[in-house]
């Protein structure tokens, strides 16, 4: 399934998109908060969707410029939705992230019936908060040791939730 933004296009990932991926995730800005990746673990995590995740390419232009991907829970006690995305850091500042968040949460909202989003970057990216700021989320507590570092070390993450009326459209 297809999802727009205002310039950017998000689809379904095709097994050619492995190799622009794999280059976007080894950029030393990307890996650093998504590490270890390579293009196996591209092939098998992002192109072989798991369950309960569904992952979209994002183009600009007609160029893979990043990923972002939606897991659902699908316990209806509780029912929620989360959100995780990475995007060539060429083109940090031209709203690429917020407006591919943006069309992935209204879709979670409007056709997938989730009332509330969460998304856990890490504390110290904060380019990723900003972006995630402009369409409606807001932190709510820090996990403490959260994500194993390339270096060994441990991050903290910032949980950060959005509900469905907050979305910024």
């Amino acid at each position: 399934m297809e999802l727009r933004g205002r310039s950017v296009r998000l689809r379904p990932v095709t097994t050619a998109d492995a190799e622009p991926l794999t280059r976007i995730l080894l950029d030393p800005e990307v890996a650093r908060w998504w590490p270890n990746y390579d293009r196996e673990r591209v092939e098998t995590e992002i192109v072989a969707d798991e369950p309960d995740t569904t992952h979209w390419v994002i183009e600009l232009q007609g160029a893979v410029v990043g990923m972002i991907q939606a897991t659902e829970e699908p316990e209806p006690e509780f029912h929620h939705a989360g959100i995780d995305l990475f995007v060539d850091p060429a083109l940090r500042g031209r709203g690429v992230g917020p407006e591919a968040i943006r069309a992935v949460a209204a879709w979670l909202v409007d056709e997938r019936g989730h009332h509330r989003m969460t998304i856990d970057p890490a504390r110290a990216n904060e380019a990723a908060i900003r972006a995630y700021r402009k369409v409606g989320f807001r932190e709510v507590g820090v996990l403490r040791r959260y994500q194993l570092m390339a270096d060994g070390s441990w991050a903290d993450g910032l949980l950060m939730e959005m509900l469905a009326d907050e979305l910024v459209r």
